[in-house]
């Protein structure tokens, strides 16, 4: 990404760089919940059968069933928001933004629930896949389309063009002229 030096480029490697660190930030702490074995009497088998855990779930009652299936929805919720915010880009296509930010929550939670084959105490779950990937995709449908838009219109309003700053390709036509190419002489061959 090329970024020109003005106050409009410093605050958005600011924003990045403020995405990078909450990112990191909640990437610990999801390891930290997920990946640290407990100390249980007894754990439940693995459930490899989509839905079968939310059903399950819903058997026990309305209020353990919120809570169990908001705890899946909310665990890698954030990353619908810092992962295009670690991005940084305003211009953008809002369904390629979605579905760059989905696939990369599936995997972060596939990932998570293969790590946690080994840990003791720790059960494999594939509607955690689920719920965490639905949650991913809701936190970017409820907030990205409109900060984004809100961050535009702000620029429009007096912030300065940001628009340098996407990732819109650059013709040949807009670099400065470099030069003469160098070029080597040639040099016979020797008997």
């Amino acid at each position: 990404m090329h970024v020109r030096h003005s106050p409009d480029g410093r605050s958005v490697i600011r924003f990045r760089a403020a995405g990078v660190v909450f990112l990191l930030a909640h990437l610990l702490l999801v390891g930290w919940l997920t990946l640290r074995p407990l100390d249980v009497p007894w754990v439940t088998a693995a459930n490899l059968r989509p839905f079968d855990g939310i059903r399950a779930d819903l058997a026990l009652g309305g209020f353990e069933a919120a809570r169990r299936i908001g705890e899946g929805l909310v665990l890698l919720a954030p990353l619908g928001v810092l992962l295009p915010m670690a991005g940084g880009r305003l211009l953008v296509s809002p369904w390629a933004s979605l579905a760059r930010t989905v696939a990369a929550g599936a995997l972060l939670s596939s990932a998570i629930e293969l790590g946690q084959t080994g840990v003791p105490g720790q059960v494999v779950d594939v509607d955690s896949i689920l719920l965490n990937t639905v949650g991913v995709a809701l936190a970017h449908l409820l907030v990205v389309p409109v900060s984004r838009a809100r961050l535009r219109r702000g620029n429009r309003a007096g912030a300065g063009d940001l628009s340098h700053l996407g990732h819109e390709p650059r013709s040949l036509r807009d670099e400065a002229p470099q030069g003469t190419t160098p070029t080597i002489s040639r040099v016979g061959i020797a008997p």
